[in-house]
């Protein structure tokens, strides 16, 4: 039979598939010998067969039973007695971090009797009818699916009726009357009682924080993180230790670095008589964590110890929570710290420095998504004025949108495409939707540990948490600050670097980091932690990595950016603007001495545009794309043109004769599906002396910057190849034009032919084209598009939010590469390719090449190289590194 249940004692933190990252990580300072209060663990395989069968594993109650009877003879108290009564967390803990995502339930095992016994043995009746209503709304809502709201509003009206600020004001009076009414008011929603059996307690909790899995705030979590569905949470049973019995008490959340820039010192937020869920719930302001040194000296001094210890056995920042009862500390919790993206780099390189981590494991610390974020622009300091309100810097970067004060809205105007702030006093869970949405989240309550700042940080969102002076009115839809009112839609300005909130629309300028990659320049720890990064992620690198350019200016760019060449330089963007009338003189053209004029004309106009862009990557590979898509999008569009000349009819004129063969052509090259159509290969092969007039253009740019003293390296590429035969007939002509230009420039020209591999036909008869490739590129876009028989331009808005939201798919296939299915056809195509053709040239084009997870699979599959925007490239340079590590993608 399988076992379901641990006790801390028998863990570690390498279990945390099975334990749960919060049991693993309790298991292991219990082995450390921290002073962890005891308790066991329910299994993530309890939850998995819990899900599959609606019903409680076999066995699993008498394995918590067992387990529970241990605790209790430990502890010489038993659950729930009459006096002294022993109480119990039960709290989730899945295998990667989900903060705030599933519930919690505290202080099980109280009743209407145990109640006195805890008050009796605690000294202070008060504290355990505070208790009580914890356990009591945290039941009622978890548990037995009560609104929450229904228990904020009876709490928001008792304040009022006694007069009391915050709950701190209430007596035990008070708090016993609440926790009638919060039984009255399960009764009357849910028709049955609050249990008064601590057993049933017990039972109940483990279940609902098994269902809490399902939540969907938590599946949109995991969907926004990429955490897969079918890992299921743990549960971990933990002795009750309480931060809320008087002055002397409290509850706190320590990191051994700071999470928002990486740089050491002490971290983190206490609360005097409170209990853990206060802190992160952001309901009071915390103190510095440094203010415990004045409190409470010798639990102070004990944490900075334990700190240290873990920091040292883990390598890595760590998020400690902790409480003080009656000035003794206990440990909670810790865990591999969520991190900015400025603190991942900086941390890294700091514990490399230390000799923590090896440079590889620094390396393998940081990852592609945190290093674009940081490449993301900052406000200009020279524009911003006096700033609305300040708060803490909880998660860096700066943002502009319109300030929305509810999750819904937020939602709501993002799909319309409106940048939007979520303006909250304090987020809860139920924000998700709204975080996710928003460009930057604003809180008037809560620190650096509150969950608006810890999710924020996992996401790499703006953030400013606990600006006071800001009074959110969520009702009347704005926030005030002094005379200032800020209506709903009012453009803010939010800098999460420096905590501050500046009316309007602050202008951005280029990061630090991005002025690295231009210049070289390291001004100060967080680029030159990036610089080191980046320096050993090319020392170990086997992929090279090139970018998509059309420009000079965009390859010149992306050589400054680290680019090993061009692996696309798309030709078709060098037709557009003043050089469309040539395009479309060509499509009119009624004879082949017209036709061979309107190419003789755009010739030099070709050649100029290849000269710039080899002349910008001299001495590097340029991947030159012949025409792709089809002629009809270089003519005005077929409505406008129908219009023009209907309109010129229908007043008795006469239409412009050059309209009416214009609409002709197009109404002649129309096509239901031209992705599918007359494009690509198709197009060079029945249009005479289009692909000759571009290959001339490309041999004759080559000439030029030999003859300038460059070494242009161009490659010429065929794109939407089906079939070896259609590259075979343009390879002819490709050859013909190369020997003419030869012949005439008394010089060889030899550019390498290759082709696309972006159709599920040509990847699963790659070895028959390399017969005639030089090179492949694939170009996974189109490839994606007909695999999947999705239109990218169409689907993504039609119905991908909704494959997201059913789990048909967790993340768009355009933006990560399908493994099993455009991956598998990658592989195939690889391995058919090189056995044709050994050492056969293979590098990507398409978006994929600047994902990181799928730069990642490029590397496993033996591509060569990937390319990508140039904005992309250190990015890609950056996966390439952790790749031939191993690091995950």
């Amino acid at each position: 039979m399988a076992r379901y249940v641990y006790a801390f004692g028998e863990g570690g933190k390498d279990q945390a598939d099975l334990l749960g990252g919060k049991g693993a990580n309790l298991a292991e300072m219990t082995r450390l010998g921290l002073p962890v209060p005891p308790g066991f663990i329910v299994t993530t395989e309890a939850c998995r067969a819990y899900l599959a069968t609606g019903g409680e594993p076999p066995g699993l109650s008498r394995e918590i039973s067992d387990h529970l009877a241990a605790l209790e003879r430990a502890a010489g108290r038993r659950l729930g007695q009459r006096d002294d009564p022993l109480l119990v967390s039960v709290r989730s803990g899945a295998r990667y971090s989900m903060p705030g995502m599933m519930e919690t339930i505290l202080d099980v095992g109280l009743n209407d009797d145990s109640v006195q016994g805890l008050a009796k043995s605690a000294g202070d009746e008060r504290f355990a009818w505070d208790s009580y209503r914890r356990l009591v709304q945290m039941f009622g809502c978890t548990v037995m699916g009560v609104d929450g709201a229904l228990f904020d509003q009876a709490l928001e009206d008792l304040k009022r009726d006694v007069g009391a600020a915050d709950d701190l004001g209430l007596n035990a009076g008070d708090l016993a009357g609440l926790v009638e009414t919060y039984k009255e008011v399960i009764r009357r929603e849910t028709g049955e009682s609050f249990p008064q059996s601590p057993a049933e307690q017990l039972q109940r909790a483990v279940l609902a924080v098994f269902q809490s899995w399902n939540v969907e705030r938590a599946r949109l979590y995991r969907r926004r993180e990429h955490i897969p569905d079918d890992l299921g949470t743990a549960v971990t049973v933990q002795t009750m230790v309480f931060g809320n019995l008087g002055p002397d008490s409290g509850s706190g959340v320590a990191f051994t670095r700071d999470p928002a820039t990486g740089r050491s010192g002490v971290y983190g937020d206490y609360l005097a008589n409170a209990q853990g869920e206060d802190v992160v719930s952001g309901i009071r302001n915390t103190v510095p964590l440094d203010e415990l040194a004045r409190i409470a000296p010798e639990a102070y001094e004990e944490l900075r110890r334990h700190m240290a210890t873990l920091e040292a056995h883990y390598r890595d920042l760590c998020d400690i929570e902790f409480t003080v009862e009656r000035g003794r500390l206990w440990m909670l919790q810790t865990r591999v710290g969520k991190r900015t993206a400025e603190a991942a780099f900086t941390i890294a390189s700091a514990l490399a420095d230390e000799g923590l981590v090896t440079a590889d494991e620094a390396l393998e610390r940081v990852h592609g998504d945190q290093l674009a974020r940081l490449m993301f622009p900052r406000f200009d300091a020279s524009s911003v004025g006096e700033p609305l309100a300040h708060g803490v810097p909880a998660s860096p970067g700066a943002a502009v949108g319109a300030a929305v004060f509810d999750s819904a809205e937020a939602v709501r105007r993002a799909s319309d495409g409106e940048k939007v702030v979520l303006v909250r006093e304090e987020t809860t869970p139920d924000d998700l939707p709204g975080m996710v949405a928003a460009q930057a989240i604003l809180t008037s309550r809560g620190g650096k540990t509150s969950h608006a700042a810890v999710v924020a940080r996992g996401m790499g969102t703006v953030c400013v948490c606990g600006a006071e002076e800001i009074t959110v009115d969520t009702r009347g839809r704005r926030f005030t600050v002094g005379g200032t009112v800020m209506e709903e839609g009012t453009v803010i300005s939010v800098d999460g670097s420096a905590g501050a909130v500046y009316p309007g629309a602050v202008p951005l300028v280029d990061s630090s980091v991005v002025r690295y990659f231009e210049t070289g320049e390291r001004p100060d720890p967080l680029v030159d932690a990036v610089a080191r990064a980046m320096e050993h992620a090319d020392g170990v690198r086997r992929l090279g990595v090139r970018a998509n350019a059309d420009t000079p200016e965009d390859a010149a760019r992306a050589r400054r950016f680290g680019a090993e060449g061009i692996g696309l330089c798309r030709t078709e963007h060098m037709f557009l603007g003043d050089r469309r009338r040539l395009v479309e003189a060509m499509i009119l053209a009624d004879s082949d001495a017209e036709r061979d004029r309107a190419l003789e004309a755009l010739l030099p106009f070709q050649r100029q545009d290849f000269s710039g862009i080899l002349d910008a990557m001299d001495g590097l590979p340029v991947t030159i794309r012949l025409l792709d898509p089809p002629l009809h999008e270089f003519l005005p569009d077929r409505t406008e043109l129908a219009v023009r000349v209907a309109t010129a009819e229908a007043r008795g004129g006469t239409p412009d004769e050059h309209d009416v063969r214009l609409l002709d052509a197009v109404n002649r090259m129309h096509e239901e599906n031209p992705m599918l159509g007359l494009r690509g290969v198709r197009l060079g092969l029945v249009a005479p002396g289009l692909v000759a007039m571009q290959v001339r253009a490309i041999a004759e740019a080559v000439v030029e910057r030999r003859r300038a003293g460059g070494d242009p390296r161009a490659e010429i590429m065929v794109p939407l190849i089906d079939t070896v035969e259609e590259l075979r007939l343009v390879r002819e002509e490709v050859d013909r034009v190369l020997a003419d230009v030869s012949a005439e420039a008394g010089m060889p020209v030899g550019c390498p032919v290759g082709t696309m591999i972006e159709l599920p036909r040509a990847a699963l008869t790659a070895g028959l084209i390399a017969e005639e490739a030089e090179f492949f590129s694939f170009g996974t876009n189109d490839l994606t598009q007909t695999t999947w028989g999705f239109s990218r331009d169409d689907v993504e808005a039609a119905f991908f939010s909704a494959y997201l939201d059913k789990g048909v798919f967790t993340v768009s296939p355009f933006e990560t590469i399908d493994r099993k299915g455009v991956g598998r056809l990658v592989e195939i195509a690889v391995r058919e390719g090189r056995a044709a053709r050994p050492g056969l040239q293979m590098g990507v084009c398409g978006e994929h090449g600047g994902d990181p997870e799928s730069v990642h699979f490029f590397h496993g599959v033996g591509l060569d190289y990937v390319s990508c925007s140039p904005y992309r490239v250190p990015v890609a340079r950056l996966e390439a590194g952790r790749a031939a590590l191993g690091g995950g993608g």
